[in-house]
């Protein structure tokens, strides 16, 4: 099956956003597991961006390794999710894409998250992320004129983001302020949502895979030299489960990123923007199983309101159109 058709399949569609949301969602626990096995504390912000480069480099080596492995001609890799037929890029005109989406999806959006993770709480956190939502459908509308702005994406972002508050403020308490950590954090979820929309136009041109790798290692490798020129490049003491953690959280930034490049790519921005609302629900639904977290019942509301923005976002419009009278096949947007 050819990518175009499994990423446009609703079940294909699902499946991937589940896969990549799910990975993203175990990044808080895992990091948070990390932090405690290396001895980083919540203050240390270098340590943090070393360590976020580590990942981040060795996430972009993961992808180039795996699209060697996959063997493919430069027609394959455009047929089956890379660049559009027409005269190829430069190699200059392509690692300028690539330095531009390294600095917009990796480098700042993870130098302001680690900076406002490190001055807000937790709670505030996973309701900022909800706004990446947001924030791609707006970036979305500016870049392409037919991202409007529905009824039905409206509800579903409303939807969401109650999700999100439920399942954060159930968790640590009716409290939220707006200082520079939560600032930070808004600067982290725009410049998420702009990245994903940003690796969509740029995938256009050229190969998914290729592309998100390549800028995933040089943003880890400008995240590791910013936070090296503090505390230099090794400032921790590995053992073998810090070192498999770092390896796991490499793993999820490259197959999550990976996915939703790919999701993206052949997908309306509308379409899909719901689904990570998941990343937080999940977030505390791994932190629950893995860090001994407190359940409640306000977590299942809160997947269930999500569950129903997604639903409300992408089924609701062919109903409409059917009403109408309009075909009820190829479908791709709301």
């Amino acid at each position: 099956m050819k990518a175009e058709k499994w990423f446009t399949h609703p079940v294909g569609l699902t499946v991937s956003a589940l896969v990549s949301t799910l990975l993203w969602g175990s990044a808080m626990p895992a990091i948070k597991i990390g932090y405690a096995e290396l001895n980083i504390q919540s203050s240390q912000m270098f340590e943090q961006w070393v360590f976020a480069g580590y990942r981040f480099t060795l996430a972009g080596l993961m992808l180039v390794f795996f699209a060697k492995l996959l063997e493919r001609s430069t027609k394959e890799i455009r047929d089956e999710g890379g660049t559009a037929p027409g005269k190829p890029l430069t190699w200059g005109k392509s690692w300028l894409r690539v330095t531009r989406l390294a600095s917009i999806q990796t480098l700042l959006q993870y130098l302001f998250f680690y900076i406002g993770l490190s001055l807000s709480t937790g709670m505030q956190g996973a309701i900022i992320t909800g706004a990446t939502s947001f924030f791609q459908m707006v970036v979305a509308r500016l870049m392409d004129r037919s991202e409007r702005f529905t009824m039905n994406k409206t509800m579903g972002l409303l939807l969401g983001f109650g999700g999100v508050a439920i399942v954060t403020f159930t968790q640590g308490g009716l409290h939220m302020e707006l200082g520079l950590g939560e600032l930070c954090l808004i600067l982290s979820a725009f410049f998420g949502g702009f990245g994903n929309v940003l690796a969509k136009h740029e995938a256009k041109e050229l190969p998914v895979l290729w592309l998100t790798g390549r800028q995933m290692f040089l943003g880890g490798v400008v995240l590791m030299i910013i936070g090296a020129a503090r505390v230099g490049f090794t400032p921790f003491q590995w053992e073998l489960r810090s070192m498999l953690l770092l390896f796991y959280l490499a793993f999820l930034s490259a197959a999550g990123f990976g996915l939703w490049n790919l999701i993206m790519k052949y997908n309306r921005v509308g379409k899909v923007s719901m689904f990570l609302f998941l990343i937080p629900v999940f977030g505390v639904c791994l932190s629950v199983l893995l860090l001994g977290e407190q359940f409640n019942q306000w977590i299942l509301l809160a997947l269930v309101l999500v569950a129903a923005g997604i639903l409300v976002v992408n089924l609701a419009p062919k109903s409409s159109k059917r009403l109408k009278g309009a075909p009820s096949v190829n479908v791709t947007q709301p």
